[in-house]
């Protein structure tokens, strides 16, 4: 009897704070803005997780980490915050084949007044 679950394994680093040089506030000030970085990967699960499953089985968080900062090329202005997170998506990609999907929201830290947050989530599968 099928449930319409599927297993899922999604690895996720949340609100990553990265300074980026982005959008037309970086233009004018050639200074980097502040962003909050949050990314969730899916992989292909593997049948169980015992206790001595190597790594290789699953992903380094950290990975995704770099992805989103030192992997983000230096001193590049990107327009649009959506190309900030398709280079994350890129990077990842290429990484690991066992990532099937990638979801990229970006916080633009510096529009917020009272505390909301203002950006975009990006979400690509395989091709």
């Amino acid at each position: 009897m099928h449930t319409g679950f599927d297993d899922f394994l999604t690895l996720e680093v949340n609100n990553l704070h990265v300074d980026v040089l982005t959008g037309i506030y970086s233009e004018e000030t050639h200074l980097p803005q502040p962003l909050r970085i949050s990314i969730r990967a899916r992989l292909r699960i593997a049948d169980h997780y015992e206790p001595a499953t190597p790594l290789n089985r699953s992903k380094n968080y950290m990975d995704l980490k770099h992805a989103a900062s030192t992997a983000l090329p230096e001193g590049v202005h990107f327009t649009l915050i959506e190309a900030v997170a398709d280079h994350i998506i890129d990077t990842i990609f290429l990484q690991d084949d066992k990532v099937s999907h990638v979801e990229v929201k970006i916080v633009k830290l510096a529009l917020s007044e009272r505390g909301e947050e203002i950006g975009i989530t990006l979400g690509r599968g395989r091709k």
